[in-house]
């Protein structure tokens, strides 16, 4: 399997479209055509289908595609750590973000770092624990900011100076936007999302066995989209507080929750990482410049 028949193969993934994809790709149809049957051969399966519209990938192309971007993005990262072997103005950093306005701290880093490293090229990753903790298992990332308590036996971490504090995003019509706080049993039929680590791991340790109460009726994992939800009418998002644009002309508002519930952020690295040039000089930098407790809203 060739890294460049895999390229090609994500290319004709994300355009939906074999003539659109071999333009892109400065590639003969007839060739591009070729290869991907090729590739169909060697995998003996099928990967896409064609419909009136272009090409639509079968459960098997729907794999391979997700495999082909971990390969070609170890690939990429791979080839970018040699090409920095040779200079340490620079180079790429892969970091990968649970949700939190106290990221804040980590991007204040970023920027006094790049001041002594003009040529560094930072790549941030959205998603929740699970989600970052595994790309950054397998290579993908050199660094993570997760929202639990980290494998101790796998990681080093530094722990964010602050902490999140939970609490429900609703319309300002809403009936509990009256109050000043949210009990658990204020929640009682009220639809509900949240990230499925909060509904795991973070709110049965808040409400405890009356848990049972919370009506769940979704799951996100990137609080923008759910604030887009809660003004479709769907429900009340569960979320860190400042993540959501909760401003007066936003139609939302937020509400703590009580007794107060609250998440340590750390950021972290792999005991086995073998690092980059740039991405050592990073760590090393961090541990010359811890953080110190400050307001995440200045100088913002």
């Amino acid at each position: 399997m060739e890294l460049r028949v895999l390229r090609y193969f994500l290319e004709v993934a994300r355009v939906g479209n074999l003539t659109s994809a071999s333009k892109m790709l400065h590639v003969s149809q007839p060739s591009l055509s070729r290869q991907l049957k090729d590739l169909e051969y060697e995998l003996d399966t099928t990967l896409y289908e064609r419909t009136n519209h272009g090409i639509r990938l079968t459960e098997a192309g729907e794999l391979l595609k997700r495999r082909a971007e971990d390969i070609l993005g170890l690939t990429d990262k791979t080839l970018g750590e040699f090409k920095s072997l040779h200079t340490i103005t620079g180079g790429d950093i892969r970091i990968g973000c649970a949700e939190s306005i106290y990221i804040k701290y980590l991007t204040d880093t970023l920027k006094d770092f790049r001041d002594d490293y003009p040529d560094l090229h930072f790549h941030i990753l959205s998603g929740d624990t699970s989600q970052v903790a595994d790309r950054l298992d397998n290579g993908l990332l050199d660094f993570a900011v997760i929202a639990e308590p980290p494998d101790l036996s796998k990681y080093y971490y530094i722990k964010l100076p602050d902490v999140d504090r939970w609490g429900l995003v609703m319309l300002k019509d809403h009936e509990l936007a009256k109050k000043d706080v949210i009990t658990c049993d204020d929640l009682k039929d009220v639809p509900l999302f949240a990230s499925k680590q909060a509904i795991d791991n973070d709110f049965p340790r808040w409400c405890g066995s009356k848990m049972e109460v919370l009506n769940f009726v979704g799951t996100v994992n990137l609080c923008y989209n759910g604030s887009i939800a809660v003004r479709s009418h769907l429900g009340c998002l569960l979320t860190f507080e400042h993540l959501a644009n909760v401003s007066e002309e936003s139609g939302l508002c937020f509400r703590p929750l009580s007794p107060e519930l609250t998440t340590q952020m750390y950021f972290i690295y792999r005991k086995s990482q073998i690092f980059s040039p740039i991405a050592k000089a990073f760590k090393d930098y961090l541990g010359d410049h811890p953080w110190e407790k400050k307001d995440p809203f200045l100088n913002a």
